[in-house]
This record gives structure tokens, sequence and C-alpha cells, in this order.
């Protein structure tokens, strides 16, 4: 007796991008050497009695590889946005011009892009391990089919298919972690 066992790549791979789409939001919240205005997602401004992102604020703009302007709309928030910058720990100090506030980004020193490299490689590995969880998921599913009377040739052919997805997307985030030292590591 054969089971009719359909399993759900689509879901899989799904949740597969997921993890590497977390994946790269949080190297894009990795500070580089270059300016990026997505360095700037995790600060949040106490503004008009709730914290706000920095995007709603004001204008962010990187108008060269080493600064990062934002045009705050209302001229009372200036002096908000500054003390979110500065309590940020993003090692930026803010320039206040008027409304607008300039950050100039540092160069990394060795030491700092070591350890950058290091936080992107743990990144990395948590993406892995998202990926092989919802691996173990998938090959759960076939398990539990194959008890209910799974051919053995199906249950190859699924498992193959999971393999070689996992497979896939695993080689996704080592190569999305190999740009991203190297981004890091560019002086």
């Amino acid at each position: 007796m054969t089971v009719e066992f359909e399993l759900d790549i689509d879901d899989l791979e799904r949740r597969m991008e997921g993890a590497l789409a977390a994946l790269r939001s949080e190297f894009a919240s990795l500070r580089t050497g270059r300016a990026s205005a997505s360095m700037l997602d995790p600060v949040t401004v106490e503004a008009y009695g709730s914290q706000m992102p920095l995007n709603q604020v004001g204008t962010i703009n990187v108008p060269e590889p080493r600064m990062i302007t934002i045009n705050v709309w209302d001229k009372g928030m200036v002096g908000a946005v500054e003390k979110a910058i500065r309590n940020s720990g993003l090692g930026v100090n803010p320039v206040v011009d008027g409304t607008i506030i300039r950050l100039p980004i540092p160069e990394l020193n060795e030491e700092r892009r070591r350890e950058l490299a290091r936080l992107a490689a743990q990144y990395a590995e948590h993406a892995r391990v998202a990926i092989r969880n919802v691996r173990r998921d998938g090959m759960d599913q076939i398990k539990k089919a194959k008890a209910e009377g799974l051919s053995e040739d199906d249950q190859k052919m699924w498992s193959d298919e999971v393999q070689a997805l996992t497979d896939r997307y695993i080689a996704k985030v080592d190569e999305a972690l190999e740009a991203k030292q190297q981004e890091i590591m560019q002086v």
C-alpha cells in the first residue's frame, strides 16, 4: 500500500528565504567603513510622546561615502535626534547645522574590522541553524509519511529534494557572509 504524500516544498523554501532575509537585514545594520542609511534603522527618537524610527522625523541622505545627513523636519526635534544618535552606540558624533545633522563616519581600525567580521560570521551561523531547522521539519514530515506507508523510493526522492534545497540556501548564506566580510575588511 503506497500513501499519496505531497511535501510542501514551497513552504520550506519560503521559510528558508525568510532566514536569508533576516540575515541580510542583520548585515545591513553592521557598520562598515562606508556610510549607509540602513545603519540608522535601529535608531529611535523620543518624538511627540512616543518612540519613532529616525526616518519618520527627517530625511536621511548619503551625499558621500563617509557622510550621512539627516534633514530634520521639525526644528524642535533636532536636539532629540542628536541625543538619540549619540545614545545609539553607533560610534558616530553628530554635527548640528540648523535643521541638518551631519554624521561623519569614521574610518574603522583593524581590530574593529575583525570584530565586525566575527559578528557577521555569528549572524551567518544563526541563519544556517534556522535553515537546518526548516530542513529538519521537512525530514520529520517525510518520516511521518514513511510510517504511514510512504515507499522507500518516494522517501528518498523527497529527502533528496529537501537536502538540495537546504544546500542551496546554505550556499547563499555562505556567499552573503563572504561578500559582507570582504566589505568589512576593505580599507
